[in-house]
């Protein structure tokens, strides 16, 4: 019980430490050549501010929506050596369901079409 608080407490206190040196050592007013847009050597052609369009960030949370549902079906094919392989298969299809549901919903708002 001991090292445990005591590896608590040296962690709390090198957190704190780090983080007040963070604070202490940062530039305040950093200058306008941190400022700048990198553009090779070359004077900046724009603004590096510019906002992403929203239907980029649409696309990326599907993707990562989708590449999950694979994570999450991956074990499925060792779901017939359970007891009740039937349950299993039930919530794997009810997920599949619902998220080709959402696909769809989605290709009919139109959300997956990059040109307006």
């Amino acid at each position: 019980m001991n090292m445990i608080m005591f590896m608590f407490t040296l962690s709390t206190a090198l957190s704190i430490i780090l983080t007040t040196l963070n604070f202490w050592l940062a530039q305040i007013n950093p200058d306008s050549e941190k400022l700048s847009p990198y553009e090779c050597g070359f004077d900046p052609l724009g603004s590096a501010r510019l906002p992403f369009s929203i239907r980029f960030f649409l696309v990326a949370i599907l993707f990562l929506l989708f590449d999950l549902e694979i994570a999450l079906l991956l074990p499925l094919p060792w779901a017939v050596q359970l007891q009740s392989p039937i349950t299993t298969l039930t919530w794997a299809s009810t997920l599949i369901l619902l998220l080709t549901l959402g696909l769809v919903y989605e290709w009919t708002q139109g959300g997956l079409e990059w040109a307006e």
